[in-house]
């Protein structure tokens, strides 16, 4: 039986299997796909503490080698489930395997909603980014688009509109979402224009480099030239199978506070997962600490 079982290997998971480690648990780290979460999807990370300059896939490779380092057990599968049996929690996986522990921090992360096209997947990171405040410096003085119309995507694009020279707005609906004041603030900034009811059909590269996209309105297409794609169109939480064990608010996330408590005792949430008004890699690594120590008190209370 493991101390504590944390499901997910992104930021928050990491941090959260280093502190359980370090307070002398032992913990197991669940990832189904590759550990880093998100952040690998930054080419280059600098407001990262303690770090003038990384990648994520560096600073994803740091946070794996360090709780390997403290005795970190590692798992590659997909949790379906997390069952309480007493005292004991069972986290079940698509791979048939059952693990047992005392406590389990669910720390899923969420995925960005992306547009289905074409080599969108290829140019993540290379192109194609999520958030102004990670990649926008790598944009200073050049032409990006934006993806989006809600809140999400008038706030990156106030943002961006400081850095760089060209801010185009994309928006798949007639009007834009968001809030007036962000709408007010954002459209009366001169380099910032927009395209409403458009839908962006394809994008643009040459010698495999991103050169722009291309979009379709009323049937008639046209190419925008631009040097990246911020895409702000939704987050999509990953938390249905653990509904039965804590609070989802509306919009599918844990509706959990900052001690990253559930309503079931043993079970707590970290991360990008849960409700926060910031999302970000140190905001993520703080809830991973909270975590761990709210679970190594709980396992001490047995």
């Amino acid at each position: 039986m493991y101390d504590i079982i944390v499901v997910g290997g992104g930021p928050a998971g990491m941090t959260a299997a280093l502190y359980a480690q370090r307070n002398g648990k032992q913990a197991l780290v669940i990832e189904k796909a590759g550990f880093g979460g998100q952040i690998t999807h930054s080419p280059k990370v600098e407001n990262f503490p303690g770090q003038l300059s990384l990648s994520g896939n560096e600073l994803a490779d740091s946070l794996f080698s360090q709780i390997l380092e403290q005795g970190a057990e590692i798992e590659i599968e997909t949790v379906k489930s997390v069952e309480t049996d007493g005292d004991k929690k069972i986290v079940r996986t698509e791979e048939g395997n059952a693990f047992v522990g005392k406590a389990v921090i669910i720390a899923t992360g969420v995925k960005h909603r992306m547009l289905g096209l074409e080599g969108e997947n290829e140019l993540v990171g290379e192109g194609i980014s999520f958030c102004a405040v990670c990649d926008g410096d790598f944009y200073k003085d050049k032409t990006v688009c934006v993806a989006g119309g809600g809140n999400s995507a008038l706030q990156e694009a106030i943002l961006l509109s400081d850095k760089c020279s060209k801010v185009i707005m994309l928006q798949d609906l007639p009007y834009f979402t968001g809030e007036e004041k962000l709408q007010q603030v954002l459209f009366a900034r001169d380099n910032v224009s927009a395209h409403t009811g458009v839908k962006i059909t394809k994008l643009l590269t040459e010698n495999n480099e991103f050169t722009g996209v291309e979009i379709e309105k009323d049937g008639a297409k046209e190419e925008i030239k631009c040097d990246g794609l911020f895409v702000a169109i939704g987050l999509i939480p990953e938390n249905e199978p653990f509904k039965d064990l804590a609070q989802l608010n509306d919009y599918g996330y844990f509706d959990s506070d900052e001690q990253c408590l559930t309503k079931t005792p043993g079970i707590f949430v970290a991360g990008d997962c849960r409700s926060k008004f910031v999302r970000q890699v140190t905001t993520a690594c703080a809830d991973g600490t909270t975590a761990a120590l709210a679970a190594c008190r709980y396992i001490n209370e047995l």
